[in-house]
């Protein structure tokens, strides 16, 4: 009985992290799709803005 338990507690995880997975995948696409081709210099002024000291 324990044995049938276990298994399908492991059965269970394995689904989830199946699709945890996937669904990591999905957005790790979606970042992608996201970033302009080429440099990403506007995020780098955005921190030298901050950085720089105020007059």
């Amino acid at each position: 009985m324990a044995d049938v338990k276990s298994q399908d507690k492991a059965d269970r995880l394995k689904a989830a992290l199946k699709e945890n997975l996937k669904r990591r995948k999905a957005q790790a696409r979606g970042r992608q799709a996201l970033k302009p081709s080429g440099t990403e210099s506007g995020s780098l002024s955005v921190s030298a803005e901050r950085d720089k000291a105020s007059d």
